[in-house]
Formats: C-alpha cells, structure tokens, sequence
C-alpha cells in the first residue's frame, strides 16, 4: 500500500535505550511496496543499514523512504521488482470460470485467488479483504426491521459484509455491491446466489468513485465497507474527485471514499468505514474529520492490526447522517478490550479534531481543561531543520574520527539528559550529501535536538552547534519566544508533556506538526526552572500512583 508520507505506518522492535530500533527486511518490503530481494539490494548499495540476520536499521529505513525512495531510478527498480508472476487477467479468468462451472465451492476459490494476487496488484489497488470477524463486529445485529432498507458495500471484494447484511434481515434484491475487480463480483454474485437463490443484478462490476461522482440520486439507507487505502490514482482523478466531493486538501483514497459514500447516504441513514489509522489522528486528514463530528457519530473502534504484512492499524468509524448533540456521551470508543463513552465536543476540542478514541473521559477532560488554560505554541515560533542526509551512510560514514571529518549524531545518540560520544563521523564537505539544512541551524548556538522515532519525546539542548544525521530532527526557538531552550527542553522531556502527546497523537513518530499543536504554559515560567511538581500545580492537576492525571476539584 501506498501511503503518504505523512502517514507511513512503522513496524519496530524496542530494546532497551541503548540499543538500536530494528526492523525485519520482510517488514520492511511490505512497508515499502517492495521485494524483500530489493531490501537486500538497498542494504548491499548503502541506502540502508543492516543490524543483525534478517533486520535492519529501523531509523535508516525511515529516513531512506522520507528522503530517498522517491527518486526515479530506485522507483523503476522497485517496480521492477514488484512485477506480477502471473498474468491478473489470465488468474481472474480462471477464477470466474470454476465459479460458472461450480467446480469449487466460492470458499475455497475466494481463498485460492487472495492468495495468488501479487503484492504489486494489492499495492496499486490496495486491496485488504475484511477478515469475517471484523465484519461481523463491525456491522451487528440492529433493532429495527431492515427487510426494506438498502444497503451497499460500495468496495465489495468477495462479499463479506453482504453475506452479513443478509444474515441480518436486509432482502438480496435490496443490496447493492460494486467492485473493480471482475472475480470479487462473481465471487459475491455467486454467494448471494447459494445462500438465497436470488440471482442478484445489484452486484456490478464499476467503479463507486466514478458513479458516485456522476448519479445525483443515488443514496442508500445502510452503507458499509472497507475502502482501498492508498490506492492510486491519477492526479487529475484525485483532483476531479476531490473536488467533486469537497474532500479539502487530502486525497488519499480513504478520505474520497468516506466522502462518497456520504454524498450517496440517505439523511438519517447509517455508514460504517474500515479506516488506517491514520485518518484518526494524522493532520491531513482533519476536513474528514471535521466532517464526521458534524453528524451523529455512533462508534470508534480500534481493531488493531488484522492484515497480514501490513503493520498500520485498522480503525473502524460508525455514524448517523444526521445532527449530533455535542455534549450528550453517546460515542462508543472501542480499544484493547475496553469500552467508554466520549462525546464529540471532547473530540471537537482536540487540535485538529483529533479522533483520540484511545482516551477516556477523565484523559479528555484533562486534555479540554489543559488547552482552556492560555497558552501558545510552536508553530510560527521556531525554526525546523532535518539532519543531515548522506544518500549512503555506509559509502560516507566512518566511526572513528579522521583529518576533514565531523562527528554527527544519530538520532540513537540522544538521551533526556546526556548525549553520547559520537560514534559515526563524516566528510565535512557538505556538498556531497542529497540534502543538508542550512548551515546556520547546524551552527545555531540555541537549538534543541530530538529523535524522530520513539516512544517518547527525547529531547537534548545543544549549545555546541552539533551536526545530526536525520535520523534526528532539530528545532530553534524564534528570539522573541518567552521560554529559554532550557526551560523548553527540560517542558518537551516532561512526564505530563509526554502522557499529553500520546494522548492525543498516539504514534512513535515525532512530527513537526504534532510537536506545533502542543500547549506550551509560558504563563508558568517566569523565568523560573521547570519542576515537574509545581508545573502540574500550577495547571491544577494531580498525578495518580496509575500514571493518570485528574484535574483537581
């Protein structure tokens, strides 16, 4: 699958802090749309850094796919080796006529032909099929009689979610289904068939972004599916359609499906997604969700990560297409075994309705109560810098210190309160490198220097102009910013600064863009030293032994 940059899931093994963050060469192929045989390529090249048998560096990969993946001969390359081994249209043939003939049962066909479709044909279609048991939780039982409702899976794949909406009361003759793949729609045709006798013309063969775009009355009471994410499309496409269906600045295939599918939803009638998670907490997708928390939003659902080879999780939104009461309790937020009840006023206030499903009411209430405190923040207050990109750490790294080379620091290098010896060293001539920051931020007598994947916010002052691979990131307080980059270092590494990022981003990425929607309490300062007791005072919080935070009465 093909994610935007933003959204690049990562998949690593966490060892304790001294040692490096690692990543399976396998993994990793599937996070970049390759063959393990092209991982094992780049590693031999130098793009990337190998760790032990099997595993990777984790901070070079996520580096070569920020900074280097993109470029047109490592892209061929990459094609090249995600070449189908089999001809699709011959396999779909093949597929369609066991099932005219009934040589197999669709079970069996279903799974012969997800097995066989290559990992290039996923990742341009993004194709994931809904395991049963998500489809079953997902879409339940509903107390009403639906026997003359309609329901469409506009991505319909073998017809999972179908077979469901007819086990639950809702007529064949009432359903709908679309798919572009010919198999998926034979597969579904033929399990309506077995399971009713109906021969259904309901189940075509099109694409749902392009009717959608194009029928003005075309609605439905129920719709449920679990759309491509990533799929790809033509930049005209994704500009056509996402205008068309006012889907903002993103246009990834996940926000123009939810915007589809709700252009052709009934008023009062019901919508049910399989989502990344991204859509939930990344920043581009915000318009989406601005548009979901104006209607009547039933449930959120963490259901973890379902599909093999894809380490992104899979988030499922519920909603009414009606208006919502802001502050009645009526949300359903689903995650690791446990259920709570938020209202979409404690999401509308998170920055970028942020759909945090992960937080109880008490952590949303600390979060509404900690940002209704005035505060300012980064952004537009500070400069952003990447560290150094070589293009080829192993061709231009040493590790020990030489005539013409400068130490650099990886971002393993970085701890809250120390910075370790350098331990790689390269050639001062930064003209060599793909890319470099400007000099000055390197050079910055105030800066703060922070990795780019952790669990936590890490973060050093450097006042020795230091230079950074980028595997770490750096940021420079503006002049006029009331805090010194002591008191801002030692804010950004604190317990509760901490528990607030996770709480609302919930990711082991630090981005920019997170880190500039954090409250930053100048108010507290005054030119005093940051302690973490009289911080929590002064925001009127307590800290339980659990490591939750309460707003004191």
């Amino acid at each position: 699958m093909n994610l935007p940059k933003a959204s690049i899931p990562w998949q690593t093994s966490l060892f304790e802090v001294d040692e490096p963050l690692c990543i399976a060469i396998d993994d990793a192929a599937q996070q970049a749309g390759v063959s393990p045989a092209t991982i094992r390529n780049w590693i031999k090249t130098g793009y990337l850094k190998k760790e032990r048998r099997g595993y990777i560096d984790s901070e070079s990969f996520a580096n070569f796919l920020r900074h280097i993946a993109g470029m047109d001969k490592l892209t061929s390359r990459a094609n090249k080796s995600l070449k189908d081994s089999h001809d699709h249209t011959a396999l779909s043939s093949d597929c369609i006529t066991k099932l005219a003939a009934n040589q197999q049962t669709h079970e069996s066909i279903s799974s012969e032909y997800e097995a066989s479709l290559s990992d290039s044909y996923r990742n341009k279609e993004g194709i994931y099929y809904t395991p049963l048991s998500i489809v079953c939780d997902l879409l339940r039982p509903h107390k009403q009689d639906v026997s003359s409702k309609t329901f469409c899976d506009p991505c319909c794949g073998s017809g999972n979610f179908i077979i469901r909406a007819i086990d639950l009361g809702f007529k064949p003759e009432n359903v709908f289904g679309y798919d572009t793949d010919p198999v998926a729609v034979a597969l579904t045709r033929k399990r309506i068939f077995e399971k009713t006798g109906y021969q259904s013309k309901n189940i075509l063969q099109a694409d749902f972004l392009a009717i959608a775009s194009k029928i003005n009355n075309l609605y439905f009471d129920y719709i449920y599916t679990n759309p491509p994410w990533g799929k790809k499309l033509s930049r005209a496409e994704k500009e056509l359609y996402g205008v068309l269906f006012r889907s903002g600045k993103n246009v990834d295939t996940s926000t123009l499906f939810f915007c589809a599918c709700l252009k052709c939803l009934h008023k009062h009638g019901e919508l049910g997604l399989l989502l990344p998670e991204s859509f939930f907490n990344i920043a581009t997708f915000e318009n989406a969700r601005s548009k979901s928390l104006a209607l009547d939003i039933q449930r959120l659902v963490d259901y973890g990560k379902p599909f093999k080879g894809l380490v992104t999780k899979a988030l499922a939104i519920v909603l009414l297409n009606q208006t919502r009461d802001d502050d009645a309790e009526s949300i359903s937020c689903e995650s690791s075994g446990r259920e709570f009840h938020r209202s979409a006023r404690s999401f509308i206030r998170n920055p970028k309705s942020i759909l945090n499903l992960h937080c109880d009411p008490n952590a949303s209430d600390v979060i509404r109560h900690v940002l209704s405190i005035p505060h300012i923040t980064l952004d537009g207050h500070a400069k952003w810098g990447l560290g150094i990109v070589t293009g080829n750490n192993n061709k231009f790294s040493r590790t020990s210190p030489a005539d013409d080379y400068i130490p650099v620091l990886r971002g393993a290098d970085i701890k809250k309160d120390r910075i370790l010896e350098p331990s790689c060293f390269i050639p001062a001539e930064l003209s060599l490198y793909q890319q470099v920051a400007p000099v000055e931020f390197y050079e910055s007598k105030i800066k703060l220097i922070y990795k780019f994947i952790s669990a936590d916010l890490c973060f050093f002052y450097d006042t020795e102009q230091r230079y950074i691979l980028n595997s770490a990131n750096m940021l420079i307080p503006s002049n006029d910013f009331p805090l010194s980059g002591t008191q801002l270092c030692s804010l950004l590494n604190s317990n509760f600064i901490n528990w607030l990022f996770k709480s609302l981003f919930n990711t082991h990425k630090i981005l920019r863009g997170d880190l500039e929607m954090l409250p930053i309490h100048a108010d507290y300062f005054n030119n005093n030293n940051f302690d973490e007791i009289s911080f929590l005072a002064f925001l009127h919080l307590e800290k339980h032994p659990d490591g939750t935070y309460r707003v004191k009465k």
